[in-house]
């Protein structure tokens, strides 16, 4: 896979990919800037090495296609007078702006998904934006497994390069999956059933340990018969796991409230007790001792999707005191990765501990299920 430093830059325009679909405030403020720090690396060898840079990204609040001008304010702090934002993508106005780029200079240019164009992965928008520049940087893995306009088509019209972050992502993760420093274990959390079914098969095989959250090991259970009453999606995949399987790690207890989650119902039993009106919100204190044994033996560990509901205090316990142990845990190599994960990290002041924190939420999961990337694929990865 070629990378920014496979090429002289000077005096070119290049157009870098970046996601900057970050978290907005009702009045039109940046409340995470993960994202926006991630890449500039990227963007500051870009202007040292006198290239013209011109910034590419999507964002929605709510599901709604927004402005990309609060990002642009946080960009104008970050690099003053060098940076300005231009409310235009393919019109005249983005193009005069594009010509008149002097070295050293960086633009942001309208949100791609204004034109559906982009999601559509259409041919003659890829086009239209590869006019504006000379080469293209992919520096949005955690949008590469989507074959958007200027995700898979626009690396294939320019010469095309991945940024320091893409790198580092697709080097840590093909590092989890090929050659960990071992044991390796993988804790897999959250709700998103659909997201994750694939990605905890390839990872049960590649891991020495697979420890998973309370609804997963929900779900794995009442698909074995051993809760009943319980809705079970993904028959198929399910039925590839083993309950005998020596790496798989389920919970044994839970902190315990009702479906329609009453606040004044709140109990700590073992799975085996959950009644029909019940569910399992986090994992319990004898399932946390368990892990926790294992984590503190681990040499690599990955972490995706909260062990329970942290939002509530009362089910916060599991992601909280994992969380704890995998950080007093020093000599291993920590990854984590995920909106959620890394929200829970954040509030308990514990993510900056961890050695690399993925930017990618769907795009990871895909990579870590052995899935080809699109975006990875359009510059040569794998060939």
């Amino acid at each position: 896979m070629r990378t920014i430093k496979d090429y002289n830059f000077s005096q070119k325009k290049v157009l870098v990919r970046c996601d900057f679909n970050v978290p907005i405030s009702e009045d039109g403020e940046v409340l995470e800037e993960f994202r926006i720090k991630a890449v500039l690396p990227t963007i500051e060898y870009l202007l040292k090495n006198k290239a013209k840079v011109i910034l590419l990204s999507h964002l929605e609040v709510k599901e709604k296609v927004v402005s990309l001008a609060p990002v642009a304010k946080k960009l104008k702090e970050i690099f003053g007078e060098k940076f300005e934002f231009v409310p235009d993508l393919i019109g005249e106005k983005a193009k005069e702006k594009v010509n008149q780029l002097r070295e050293g200079e960086v633009i942001l240019l309208e949100n791609l998904r204004f034109y559906k164009g982009e999601k559509e992965g259409d041919l003659q928008f890829a086009k239209a934006l590869s006019q504006l520049g000379d080469f293209y940087v992919n520096e949005a893995f955690s949008c590469s497994h989507r074959k958007h306009a200027s995700i898979y088509i626009l690396p294939r019209l320019l010469p095309s390069a991945s940024g320091f972050l893409l790198e580092k992502e697709v080097n840590t993760l093909s590092k989890i999956l090929k050659n960990p420093e071992r044991p390796l274990v993988s804790l897999i959390g959250g709700i998103k059933i659909d997201t994750k079914m694939k990605t905890i098969l390839n990872l049960l095989e590649k891991s020495d340990h697979l420890l998973l959250g309370s609804k997963f090991g929900e779900i794995i259970l009442a698909h074995k018969s051993i809760l009943v009453g319980r809705e079970v999606p993904h028959e198929e995949l399910l039925d590839k796991i083993e309950l005998t399987n020596p790496k798989l790690h389920l919970p044994v207890d839970g902190r315990i409230g009702l479906k329609d989650k009453n606040e004044s119902y709140f109990r700590i039993g073992s799975i085996g007790t959950l009644r029909k009106e019940e569910e399992i919100y986090d994992i319990g204190p004898e399932t946390i001792k368990v892990f926790s044994q294992i984590i503190k033996e681990a040499k690599t560990i990955f972490w995706s999707g909260p062990l329970g509901m942290f939002e509530d205090k009362r089910f916060e316990a599991g992601t909280k005191e994992i969380a704890q142990a995998i950080v007093k845990n020093h000599s291993a190599f920590k990854v984590v990765g995920g909106g959620d994960t890394i929200f829970a990290l954040n509030s308990f002041s514990l993510l900056q501990k961890f050695d690399f924190v993925s930017t990618g939420g769907g795009a990871m999961l895909e990579f870590l299920a052995g899935e080809k990337l699109p975006g990875l694929e359009a510059l040569g990865y794998g060939d």
